[in-house]
């Protein structure tokens, strides 16, 4: 009896050092860096710019008619929201002598509006030309780490959601920005956590995750520039077939267009990346 005792202790002792290096390795996956990053950066750039070239869209810039003045950049920093000014005040202090520094008074002044006051057509090309800079490129990369990408990845891991749902959190927090209110990402959030629970609460991820994309749905459908809800059908359909860790080959179709993202095609992306640094 002794031994069986014994043995049994020790079975169990293993069973939770497996279950506890499952879930700590769980709990370390998250899309910051790596292949997760990078999927995650291409599957935002689908949508954002019908690509999965995300290393080629710092260069990008035009006004696409949402009321938020000029969208630019990886994810589509806007000069209406104050995210844009945010990136070139980074870059100002990576470079402090800069072709985009005489633009900060009119960042600031057009911030919250749709205006082109003082940018204009030289700014666009102020930008295009300053985005081959590797300075400008880390300046966006940390101003997407600060203000979207890592708080998305936190509030992801306090409901208990893996890769899957860090993404669908952080392309929210992409489009309806990080803030508090009802059309923001913490409002859409915070509706959704009180009609289902989280898997942290001891929620079904599916259903959870339903819930979030129905309300953004809702508040996505009362803004013209995003009618079309490709974004959260392909979200659904990466949570229908468990794609749980983002794990490739992925396939989606963003606005009648057709991706298919493989562990080549990621390779790839990421060696352009690099080069392009």
């Amino acid at each position: 009896m002794k031994k069986w005792g014994w043995g049994l202790c020790g079975l169990l002792v293993l069973l939770g050092l497996i279950y506890g290096g499952y879930w700590w390795y769980q709990r370390q996956q998250t899309i910051a860096t790596g292949n997760l990053r990078a999927t995650t950066f291409a599957l935002v750039s689908s949508a954002e710019n019908s690509s999965l070239n995300y290393h080629q869209q710092y260069r990008y810039i035009e006004d696409i008619g949402d009321g938020r003045g000029y969208t630019a950049g990886i994810i589509g920093f806007t000069s209406g929201t104050g995210d844009l000014l945010q990136v070139v005040r980074k870059y100002q202090k990576l470079r402090p002598h800069n072709r985009l520094v005489r633009y900060l008074p009119a960042l600031k002044r057009v911030n919250g509006t749709a205006s082109h006051q003082g940018l204009g057509p030289k700014f666009v090309r102020a930008w295009r030309q300053a985005a081959r800079d590797q300075r400008l490129i880390q300046a966006q990369d940390a101003i997407v780490d600060r203000l979207y990408l890592r708080p998305a990845i936190r509030a992801a891991q306090q409901d208990g959601l893996t890769p899957l749902g860090q993404y669908i959190y952080y392309d929210a927090m992409v489009v309806h920005g990080p803030g508090a209110s009802a059309d923001s990402f913490g409002g859409i959030r915070r509706v959704a956590k009180q009609r289902a629970k989280t898997p942290r609460q001891g929620g079904q991820a599916t259903t959870y995750l339903r819930t979030f994309l129905t309300v953004r749905a809702k508040i996505m459908r009362q803004e013209k520039a995003h009618h079309d809800l490709s974004r959260l059908k392909a979200q659904w359909q990466f949570v229908q077939e468990h794609k749980d860790r983002l794990q490739l080959p992925l396939t989606w179709t963003m606005y009648q267009q057709k991706f298919r993202l493989t562990a080549t095609k990621l390779k790839q992306l990421s060696a352009d990346t690099q080069s392009n640094r």
